[in-house]
């Protein structure tokens, strides 16, 4: 087991042994009684595939491995905020304990917390900060997340780094994420660059992003940059397509998810980077927290942090993000049981595979 594979199995573990003290005596009789339900409501599908790969499979499993009275309620707004509300009015006229908010827009969310806290529901942000008076909040280091990004795109450069001109696509402004990772990725890249030549919101959708990378490509001309930053891997995706069409296959690009096909792009050299987030330990400590609500203990004591937001402190769990680039795909995402070398290294990748290391037969 290398390095990289002990840190993830030991901060899962941490993860698991800070908050699994009371999930055990699931069968004694709770503080709470009746309704042991938790809601559960992520913000994307069609634009980033992790929550329904990953974030929802794994919470369910979570839950009910430490709750075997506990139910999940789920849904998935697809990046509608109304249809979001809808969801979050409908868990509470079903009488949820608990619900799992990932924001579509984590702006409009205050009343909703408001609402919630009124009928005795308590709402963990997950993923994203909801606003409002939230009972915990479990995430990532957002800003580094964004500085990992940064520093990964100057690497790529190497020496090309101090008169690189920089297009930058963030992810949406409805989203705190989104601008903690702009931060990050400022801090590492302003003064080690030549200048951010363009910069525009992708709203995490690859169409906005495709039409954005064309308008920067029209406005600074398809040479007139060296690299680009993309805050996720689903609008790296179509940035590199349009990158493609305009016969530029030389410029570092760098995202964030560890999507699978962000992983085969790593390995073919078409993507520099991506940031892995591992889902298993964001997961349990979301579950964990939840069943925690739901029996009536208190969270604080296994609170890792606390979070300021509009004058609040939430407590909250930040877990730390890891840079993937082509020399680093084995250690990470596949020692880090994200994936089988199988499933990457399928016949039209198996070259990309075999000359990146990626053990297996295949």
């Amino acid at each position: 087991m290398n390095s990289m594979t002990r840190r993830l199995v030991i901060g899962t573990a941490a993860v698991s042994m800070a908050l699994s003290l009371a999930a055990c005596g699931d069968d004694k009789p709770s503080s709470s009684t009746g309704n042991q339900s938790i809601g559960l409501l992520l913000p994307e599908r069609s634009s980033s595939t992790r929550y329904e790969a990953f974030d929802k499979p794994l919470i369910e499993a979570s839950v009910t491995g430490m709750c075997t009275k506990c139910t999940l309620d789920y849904a998935n707004a697809d990046g509608d905020e109304k249809v979001q509300k809808e969801q979050f009015d409908a868990l509470l006229s079903r009488g949820v304990k608990v619900i799992l908010l990932d924001p579509v827009n984590a702006s409009v969310t205050a009343p909703w917390v408001e609402e919630a806290n009124r009928k005795g529901t308590k709402v963990i942000a997950y993923d994203r900060l909801a606003a409002g008076n939230v009972a915990a909040y479990i995430s990532f280091d957002n800003q580094r997340t964004g500085e990992l990004q940064g520093q990964a795109l100057l690497e790529a450069l190497g020496k090309r780094a101090a008169d690189a001109e920089i297009v930058m696509i963030n992810g949406a402004e409805t989203d705190p994420n989104a601008a903690d990772f702009k931060t990050g990725a400022h801090k590492s890249l302003d003064g080690k660059v030549k200048r951010i030549a363009y910069e525009q919101s992708g709203e995490w959708k690859p169409e906005v992003a495709a039409a954005k990378m064309d308008e920067a490509i029209s406005k600074l001309g398809k040479n007139g940059f060296q690299a680009v930053y993309s805050a996720n891997d689903g609008m790296a995706g179509a940035i590199i397509d349009e990158l493609h069409k305009a016969g530029r296959n030389d410029v570092p690009v760098g995202g964030q998810d560890a999507s699978l096909d962000a992983v085969r792009r790593i390995l073919t050299g078409e993507q520099a980077y991506t940031i892995y987030k591992p889902y298993q330990p964001e997961a349990d400590a979301a579950a964990n927290m939840a069943v925690y609500l739901v029996k009536g203990i208190d969270i604080t004591a296994v609170a890792s942090t606390m979070t300021e937001s509009n004058g609040l402190q939430i407590p909250s769990m930040l877990l730390t993000p890891i840079v993937v680039t082509k020399a680093k795909v084995v250690e990470t995402v596949i020692d880090g049981g994200l994936y089988k070398a199988e499933e990457v290294c399928t016949p039209q990748f198996a070259k990309a595979c075999k000359d990146a290391g990626v053990p297996g037969t295949y």
